[in-house]
């Protein structure tokens, strides 16, 4: 009997979206692709998800824009970015060609400007697998209003899944009172899956000078130091929706992949660790696998939502 092969084993279908292996890389941490070329070969992802793009270029937030804290890393980006013109001219072209998923991930600042974005993406549907809807981003103005609101959630997931015929992610904040109402209104907005979570809002302060840091004053935490609250937040919406969910927050090894599959994500996304490990993504692959053969899996997806709790 063949030994499987690494699609028999870790393929994974988030309702619309078919991804040959669930490690992908997060928006936001991997540029445009062609400054991490040197460091891994991107066939073996599941999928790319590049920097957020909006209707127009932004130059961002004012620097200092980045901060090392003693669990992660506090960024105030504030989405720098070329915009959809030129990401359609500069870019599209370079990252269909690499040879895994591309997921475009998006932000506009009303319902009708994603629909809009989501609608002209949709043209170039042979190149892009999927779109990835950034409503949780916590540096921007109105980077998080449709993101915070159930009614506001779903009904840009309904506008967008009429605009556009491909599959839809929505990223959504860890900063608010209850993250499962949101999952649940993008659920019912049509989302097929949902990312969870984006950064943790917070701010960095030179005492001394009696400043903040960061030149736009706020910004979002990755890394490490916020794992605990993304398995927390996985775990609540694995037992409150339906869809698939793509976790994210402080993913740096296997075991942190195969904590957030356990709790109920379907793929993942690595984040910070890009920054200080780039072949850490391809590495993670290879090391899943093996996992799922030591685990005498038919298939990953047996693993997916195992975590046994404690009866009550």
């Amino acid at each position: 009997m063949n030994a499987p092969t690494q699609t028999d084993l870790l393929s994974v279908t988030l309702n619309r979206l078919t991804l040959k292996n669930p490690i992908l890389v997060a928006s936001g941490t991997f540029g445009y692709a062609r400054e991490m070329q040197p460091f891994l070969d991107f066939s073996k992802l599941g999928g790319i998800i590049p920097k957020t793009i909006t209707t127009e270029p932004r130059i961002g937030n004012p620097p200092p824009r980045t901060i090392e804290t003693s669990a992660g890393l506090l960024n105030s980006i504030g989405l720098d970015n070329d915009g959809i013109n030129l990401f359609l001219e500069k870019h599209l072209n370079y990252l269909s060609s690499l040879e895994t998923a591309l997921i475009v991930n998006i932000a506009g600042r009303s319902i009708d400007e994603m629909a809009v974005m989501a609608s002209r993406l949709d043209a170039f549907g042979d190149q892009i697998a999927a779109l990835e809807l950034n409503i949780s981003c916590p540096n921007v103005s109105g980077g998080v209003d449709y993101g915070t609101q159930p009614e506001m959630t779903e009904k840009m997931l309904k506008q967008v899944t009429e605009s556009c015929q491909l599959p839809i992610i929505a990223k959504l904040t860890p900063n608010v009172t209850s993250v499962v109402d949101i999952a649940q209104a993008a659920a019912a907005g049509g989302a097929d899956a949902v990312s969870l979570i984006n950064t943790v809002q917070g701010t960095a302060i030179d005492w001394r000078r009696r400043k903040p840091i960061l030149g736009g004053v706020f910004g979002g935490l990755s890394g490490p130091a916020i794992k605990p609250v993304a398995l927390r937040v996985v775990c609540q919406v694995a037992r409150a929706v339906e869809i698939p969910i793509i976790g994210v927050g402080g993913i740096s090894n296997i075991d942190d992949v195969m904590e957030f599959i356990v709790a109920g994500a379907s793929a993942v996304q690595i984040g910070t660790a890009n920054f200080y490990n780039p072949g850490l993504a391809t590495q993670l692959v290879g090391e899943l696998e093996q996992i799922v053969l030591e685990e005498k899996c038919a298939h990953m997806s047996e693993l997916v939502g195992s975590l046994v709790y404690p009866e009550r």
